[in-house]
Parts: C-alpha cells; sequence; structure tokens
C-alpha cells in the first residue's frame, strides 16, 4: 500500500486519485469499503489460493464482494498458482495451488463469465510436488538454504500460473 500512496503522491497528474480500501471487507453485507458498481477493473495476483485456506465460503464471499464492486461490464482479473486438472484437488487446501476448474467454478458462481487467459505466466519446469508446496519456489524458497535440493528449486524458478480473464456481463 506504501507504494501506491507514493505512485500517487509522486506523480497526481498520472495516478489521479487512487482509492485504498479494505478486502475482504470485513463484513458479509459486500463491499463495506467499497461502493457497489463502482469499480472498473479488480486484479489479484497469487490470492486465490489464500482465500482457499479460509474455507469454501471465503472464496465463494471474496468473488461476490469483488462482483458487487464491479459495474457492469467490468473486468476480473486472476494470476494464480496452477494446479493441473489431473492432480489432486486435496492439494489445493495445502500446497498453495489451484486448478483452474475450481477458479473458474468460483467466479463464475459469483456471476462473472470467463472471457479470456494466457499462458504468459506458465513454468513448465514446475512440476507442481515441492515439499513446501509454492513456497518452495523463489521468490520465496522457504527452507531452500537448508535443503539440499536447493539448486533444483532455483533452476525451476517461480510457479507454473494461471492468468484467467472474467468480465461482470452487462453494458459498461
Amino acid at each position: 500500500l506504501n507504494g501506491v500512496r507514493r505512485m500517487q503522491t509522486e506523480q497526481p497528474d498520472l495516478w489521479g486519485h487512487i482509492a485504498l480500501a479494505e478486502f475482504p471487507a470485513a463484513s458479509d453485507t459486500a463491499n463495506a469499503t467499497v461502493a457497489a458498481g463502482s469499480a472498473d477493473l479488480v486484479l489479484t495476483f497469487r490470492n486465490v489460493h489464500n482465500w482457499r485456506f479460509g474455507g469454501q465460503d471465503q472464496v465463494a464471499n471474496n468473488f461476490r464482494q469483488i462482483f458487487a464492486m464491479l459495474k457492469p461490464g467490468g473486468r476480473l482479473g486472476v494470476v494464480e498458482h496452477r494446479l493441473p486438472e489431473e492432480m489432486d484437488s486435496a492439494l489445493e487446501q495445502s500446497s498453495g495451488y489451484m486448478k483452474r476448474s475450481s477458479v473458474v467454478a468460483y467466479a463464475e458462481a459469483a456471476g462473472f463469465r470467463l472471457i479470456g487467459e494466457s499462458d504468459i505466466n506458465a513454468n513448465p519446469r514446475d512440476t507442481h510436488n515441492w515439499p513446501r508446496g509454492v513456497w518452495t519456489l523463489p521468490p520465496v524458497s522457504r527452507g531452500a538454504a537448508e535443503d539440499p535440493r536447493r539448486d533444483e528449486y532455483l533452476a525451476v524458478g517461480e510457479s507454473d500460473r494461471m492468468t484467467l480473464l472474467f468480465v461482470k456481463p452487462g453494458q459498461p
């Protein structure tokens, strides 16, 4: 958040007014801190797995809050660690990886429609079965200093990720 505040302070003509808000909102009254229908775009980077750790209801609630805050025609961009579809879904509860089908299902249940995706963040070297989940790999590299496989993790690089684009149906 400090970086966002600094951008706005250092280049106000470029960034204009940036309104920061708490997310997810503390209550289920969707968007206690973001007015309904007020946002054009929401981006989330490597967060869905954290929501999943809070349980299915938390993920569903977060997607509903995002849906409510977007204007009709508004976009939701999601970048998330990708768990291959053929792997056990139970890994979503602890590994930091999410199946594409799960992320799409959560978004569609909230009312979104998938309109695009990209493999720009794909990493075919990621085997998705690391001892400390996605955190085994850079940039976190949890436990790597003591792990004899450290060089292997560094050679893989960051996790394999999906990049998805959703729209809130309706006219902009």
